[in-house]
């Protein structure tokens, strides 16, 4: 398979669109038109990690962390960012990340994290804002199910579990061309009133080109009067952190103990107690704190995330148990869902699972 064709699985898997304006996802480094001999899957694409690509005949590393995260202006070899990069230029190895676009997905990082922990009854805690856009369109009824279905192909109407969402409306519409038209209906300058259906669809907004081209397309008219709007609803389906609930509640030791057998952890950093039982459960993958507010007021038990300050654990104000559970631990089971995601989508081609603990903290 050729680079590039394996990068739109991943995308289908992550769309980068997903990812956090911070962040640094897709292709880093690599030409993705060359034939790929294998694909390796970890954490971080670390040195030994290459060198462990080099020796698997993979010439494609897809990871979690993008090696390339911040404004880097020479690469000169003197810190583990630019090792690896070198390494990786030098064995002709491309470097993929998903990170933040993983991360956003409904069955992404924090739904592995849940399906670790056995929660149901799961939902985004953090529903991504500022995503939904809207399109009004309008046309004649003998064009209005082409039209409205060549919409639904492109991805808009999906809201929520439900699909081919759409608002119609009848009305009048009326033109007159100059002489430079060339009307489907009626002659030039000739006053047109005719019956038209108004459609109305919502749509995901990285799919714009996508939804705009499907409706010129298949529009009938000469120029197609249309409209878009940015919505302020949350995106019920896209968004950082989960929640969900145990099956049976717990009281907050055993669930601590559960968690650190479940996710294998070193050591479990925690708020105060509250003697309470632990039956709704709220997680972030990675660095949560900035949800500590919104487990709270999701009504959450407990919180499990990662890269705590000491003042951070005050904010649980009696209401929650906070606990840091290690940044690498809480994504620990993403590279092995992104092996078992590639392998049935290419089953008959190298997936690799990466044998290398790139966990930088170690504990006593």
């Amino acid at each position: 398979m050729i680079i590039k064709e394996i990068l739109s699985i991943l995308e289908e898997m992550a769309p980068l669109a997903y990812a956090e304006d911070f962040d640094n996802v897709g292709l880093l480094v690599g030409d993705e038109n060359i034939e790929s001999t294998g694909v390796l899957v970890c954490h971080d694409a670390l040195e030994n990690v290459i060198e462990e690509a080099i020796a698997k005949n993979c010439n494609l590393i897809v990871c979690f962390h993008p090696i390339l995260f911040s404004g880097i202006k020479k690469i000169t070899g003197k810190n583990y960012v630019e090792r690896a990069v070198i390494k990786a230029i030098k064995n002709d190895i491309a470097i993929y990340a998903v990170h933040t676009a993983l991360d956003n997905h409904k069955n992404g990082v924090n739904k592995i994290f849940c399906d670790a922990l056995g929660l149901i009854n799961t939902k985004i805690l953090l529903p991504k804002q500022n995503f939904i856009q809207k399109l009004i369109t309008y046309t004649i009824p003998e064009n209005f199910e082409k039209v409205r279905n060549a919409l639904f192909e492109a991805g808009a109407g999906k809201i929520g579990n439900y699909e081919n969402c759409s608002f119609n409306s009848k009305g009048i519409g009326s033109y007159m061309g100059n002489e430079n038209s060339n009307p489907e209906i009626g002659k030039r300058f000739e006053f047109v009133e005719t019956e038209e259906i108004k459609i109305e669809v919502t749509f995901e907004k990285h799919l714009q080109s996508k939804i705009l081209k499907a409706l010129f397309t298949n529009h009938i008219y000469e120029e197609v009067a249309y409209e878009i709007y940015s919505l302020e609803n949350e995106h019920q389906n896209i968004g950082l952190g989960m929640i969900g609930e145990l099956e049976h509640e717990m009281n907050e030791l055993d669930f601590l103990n559960f968690v650190k057998t479940k996710m294998q952890c070193g050591s479990i950093r925690h708020s105060e107690f509250l003697n309470k039982p632990i039956k709704k459960v709220a997680v972030l993958g990675g660095s949560g704190s900035f949800a500590i507010k919104n487990a709270i007021l999701a009504g959450a038990d407990v919180f499990l995330t990662s890269d705590l300050k000491y003042h951070q654990f005050y904010e649980s104000e009696n209401q929650i148990v906070i606990t840091d559970i290690g940044h690498f631990e809480s994504e620990r089971y993403t590279k092995n869902y992104i092996v078992d995601y590639l392998t049935k989508k290419i089953p008959n081609f190298a997936i690799v699972l990466s044998e290398e603990n790139t966990n930088p903290v170690k504990y006593l």
